[in-house]
């Protein structure tokens, strides 16, 4: 069972439940991955961000505080400059043109300016004395989940829990997908990014972004699975839903003429498998730390907290100027479609 259908019975298991749950609003939505494309405008496809204000084309690890390079946050916790992004959605015409997916606020968040929902979860969904103890992240420690070159379900088994929930109202968790669902969804499609949940101890970062971290030896984080010997370090279960609102274009008559879905992801993935997402930590002092060893539900009284008019202000200046919005007859970089 998928961590995300857990969350949606929690309110049956608060109390055996530690996690943050909390909204970021958008930050900014360009060609930049300060992560894999470091110094490179354009990066390859196009990204939608969140988290503090000081995310930049080039990040660099050691110089590049984001706590003190930032000076608001576009998520609730005002104590988190982390960034997090992902890829963007878009929906491919039978025409061939192109137009962006808008994203949609949860509920409680609804006037937030797109963005995601973040979780961090520091214990097991069913350890009901608490035992488990998570080692928050470290200051330039950074990751990358799932692969943006990824187009079959083979290759995508090595990140277990990447899935798409085809919604048929807010409230929907089940059931997933590993590519993207073959139907239209009443309620939209819900992409969800789980990262690794066990560290190595030692690098905050590797070449490829993801050596450093590892799945669980044998289930995952929710289910107590153990750290393998080679990353014996628990760290939070980092959680991304994001909600692409694709309700516009259900109709089908506007589909592909073979009937196959028609999104896309911006890195010119038609399957889904392709699914990513990066993180770079940014928490002030030891704000999570702290968080994480109070088994908190939901909110936390040792976190500060911003209202949601406060995030929306948040930005970033445009540092890639190329058409977004409306119909395209290409996908922003001119990236092909398979």
């Amino acid at each position: 069972m998928q961590l995300n259908t857990l969350v949606a019975a929690l309110g049956l298991f608060a109390p055996a439940s530690a996690l943050l749950r909390f909204g970021c609003a958008s930050l900014t939505v360009q060609r930049l991955d300060p992560l894999v494309n470091p110094g490179q405008i354009p990066s390859t496809h196009l990204h939608q961000i969140i988290g503090g204000n000081s995310f930049n084309v080039t990040m660099e690890p050691g110089k590049h505080d984001l706590v003190a390079k930032s000076s608001c946050t576009t998520c609730q916790f005002s104590e988190d400059f982390s960034n997090y992004w992902t890829a963007t959605l878009f929906f491919r015409a039978r025409n061939g043109s192109f137009k962006r997916v808008p994203q949609i606020p949860q509920q409680g968040i609804e006037s937030t300016r797109g963005g995601m929902m973040v979780y961090y979860m520091s214990d097991a969904l069913f350890d009901t004395a608490q035992k488990s103890k998570v080692t928050a992240f470290k200051p330039g420690f950074r990751m990358l989940v799932g692969d943006a070159t990824i187009r079959t379900r083979e290759q995508a088994r090595k990140f277990r829990q990447l899935t798409y929930i085809c919604m048929e109202s807010q409230a929907s968790r089940a059931p997933e997908y590993i590519g993207f669902p073959p139907k239209p969804c009443a309620g939209g499609i819900m992409a969800n990014h789980l990262f690794p949940t066990c560290w190595n101890g030692k690098d905050l970062d590797t070449p490829n972004h993801q050596d450093h971290v590892s799945y669980p030896e044998v289930g995952t984080f929710e289910s107590g699975g153990a750290c393998p010997s080679t990353h014996p370090v628990k760290i939070p279960q980092l959680m991304l839903e994001t909600v692409w609102d694709t309700r516009p274009f259900n109709n089908k008559a506007d589909w592909p003429e073979d009937g196959s879905q028609p999104f896309v992801w911006s890195s010119g993935d038609k399957t889904g498998f392709s699914s990513h997402a990066d993180y770079l930590f940014g928490w002030k002092d030891d704000s999570l730390q702290k968080a994480m060893d109070a088994h908190c539900y939901v909110s936390c009284p040792t976190l500060k907290t911003q209202s949601i008019t406060q995030q929306n202000k948040c930005l970033v200046n445009d540092m890639v100027k190329e058409p977004l919005d409306g119909w395209l007859d290409k996908l922003p970089g001119d990236n092909m479609v398979y």
